[in-house]
């Protein structure tokens, strides 16, 4: 038995179950968890040291936490060639730059949420969404030729980042001047996992 403890509404989590969705794995149990970095949940912390979702809990082994980590483990799995010897390097490092993006947009979430309204810190939010614009930029300049090729882990990554920017930060309107990856996003988004896996608060 394989149980994957997620939440709805993480981009990290999402990404795995895209994988799964699109390699078929429908014999992994999702248990969906409410754990924050200041309130973590007793099965995540006693699964992850690192307090952290998604964590794939396994009878055979130790739990696999980090959802890069989990996205190997399942790929490897169902022998599904999303991370391609061809070209692994870049298909790793835009995979990286989209949990990049989401590691920010997510930091500027809980600074919001998890501090009280005296202490939040402006820069640090403008700082994170920095990080965000220099990577769409990058990818908008440079990646577009990998997005358009055969599907592979950085696809997903790169669709569950931009769906989460959607998701809260929709109103920073990251599509503005970033007409190739917009059309790349409405595309990849009308596939039937990202369909199911739409986040929900």
């Amino acid at each position: 038995m394989i149980t994957l403890l997620s939440s709805p509404a993480s981009p990290f989590v999402r990404t795995v179950r895209v994988l799964l969705l699109e390699t078929g794995q429908d014999d992994v149990a999702l248990t969906d968890v409410s754990t924050t970095p200041v309130a973590t949940d007793a099965t995540v912390a006693a699964a992850n040291p690192v307090g952290k979702i998604p964590t794939l809990m396994r009878d055979d082994g130790p739990a696999i936490y980090d959802s890069r980590v989990i996205a190997r483990f399942l790929n490897a799995r169902a022998s599904a060639g999303f991370y391609p010897d061809a070209h692994i390097w870049e298909t790793l490092t835009l995979e990286a730059t989209a949990h990049g993006i989401m590691e920010a947009a997510v930091s500027m979430v809980y600074e919001k949420r998890l501090r009280p309204e005296e202490w939040h810190y402006q820069p640090w939010i403008d700082a994170q969404w920095d990080k965000v614009t220099r990577s769409l930029d990058a990818v908008e300049a440079r990646w577009m030729s990998h997005l358009a090729g055969p599907l592979d882990m950085a696809h997903i990554a790169m669709g569950c980042a931009l769906g989460y920017l959607d998701f809260r930060h929709g109103d920073r309107d990251w599509r503005k001047g970033r007409d190739a990856l917009t059309t790349w996003e409405a595309g990849f988004a009308t596939r039937d996992a990202m369909r199911a896996t739409i986040p929900q608060a």
